[in-house]
């Protein structure tokens, strides 16, 4: 493998356009497969020559962490490239050309003034890794649905409003963050993600999960807080390999959580803090695995304050006794009625001694 980060006379300072392009032509005719210039442009370079296409062997390329405006539309010839890294740069747009890279595996967008996508970014179907946080997007545009191979989206920091429908498409996405947007719901077709395992939608303005969040039977970790969920679905209670469900600080909105809880028998972390629940659901007895639970500033009654400051395997120990405690109570209660049920049908005909219902 023939890789390179800068010509040995260049270690200690910046490129300038024309360095760049020495660099370039003589890494295409060296066969180079890595080329590192990350931070390594003057600050005067916004765009790259044209002939960054002639890296035909390379399949590495870092230019990161450079003030770079726009690729030029050679960058589609480097039909081996698997890894690309342009991060904090300011970029506005992708040239069309940009589709053309096949063998994109893991492409690193983060931190750059990207507004939308080209039409033909759906031709990327070998990409596995995608990262746009930090950038302007309102929207995501539907061809993303077609990166089906494309296992983990991060898309924190921008202005997204809403989600394609066809991101249920993305088949086999694992990991899905939208943290710090301005999402309000999320698409029905978000149960088509199988294999989703993490998904975060801290600080957006969700007022509720649709139905469909129980199809997700791989869920590990989910994170709502800092929303306005009103409500959680009892369908959630379907994604059984939960193990941290974070929905604090929906602060007014939520006042429940779902009745089935303690079908997430996985479960070990429940952040519930900021909101407005005043009871634990009785199947909390359930949570067996719970070891992390926080509540703070939430008026939970039941269990009290002082319960909760013992941990979590107390808390569901409480509710358990409780229930236990409830269920007791009911029985001697339904024995008791049954009896005074049975008098009040003989007693205005016989005395209770008569039909040997109490010792005569």
């Amino acid at each position: 493998m023939k890789a390179i980060s800068q010509s040995s006379d260049m270690v200690d300072q910046k490129l300038s356009l024309i360095q760049v392009a020495s660099l370039i032509e003589s890494s295409a005719k060296r066969g180079t497969t890595e080329l590192n210039l990350r931070g390594k442009l003057v600050d005067q370079i916004e765009w790259l020559p044209v002939s960054l296409g002639k890296l035909q062997d390379v399949t590495e390329l870092d230019i990161s962490e450079n003030r770079i405006m726009a690729l030029p539309s050679t960058v589609g010839s480097l039909r081996y490239l698997t890894k690309l890294d342009i991060h904090s740069n300011q970029l506005i747009n992708l040239p069309d050309t940009f589709g053309e890279l096949s063998s994109l595996i893991d492409l690193d967008l983060h931190a750059n003034q990207l507004k939308s996508l080209p039409a033909s970014f759906g031709n990327l179907t070998s990409l596995a890794n995608l990262d746009l946080s930090s950038n302007q997007f309102k929207i995501l545009p539907d061809c993303i649905g077609k990166l089906m191979n494309l296992r983990r989206l991060i898309a924190e920091t921008n202005e997204l409003e809403e989600l394609p429908y066809t991101i249920g498409s993305c088949i086999s996405l694992v990991e899905l963050r939208l943290d710090f947007n301005q999402l309000k719901a999320l698409p029905e077709g978000i149960g088509k993600l199988e294999k989703l395992e993490i998904l975060t939608l801290h600080y957006n303005r969700i007022k509720g999960l649709p139905t469909t969040i129980g199809s997700l039977t791989r869920l590990r970790e989910l994170d709502v807080s800092f929303n306005e969920v009103e409500g959680i679905p009892e369908s959630i209670c379907f994604a059984t390999s939960l193990v941290k469900l974070n929905v604090s600080r929906n602060f007014a909105d939520l006042r429940a959580l779902p009745r089935s809880i303690g079908n997430l028998e996985m479960l070990e972390e429940l952040d519930i803090s900021s909101n407005q629940i005043r009871m634990l659901p009785d199947s909390f007895e359930f949570l067996a695995k719970l070891r992390v639970f926080h509540a703070d500033e939430t008026p939970l009654e039941v269990p009290p304050r002082e319960v909760i400051k013992l941990g979590a395997q107390a808390v569901v120990q409480y509710v358990a006794d409780m229930v236990a405690s409830r269920g007791a109570s009911q029985k001697k209660t339904e024995g008791t009625s049954f009896w005074a049920w049975f008098r009040s049908l003989f007693g205005c005909c016989k005395k209770d001694e008569e039909l040997g219902l109490v010792p005569a």
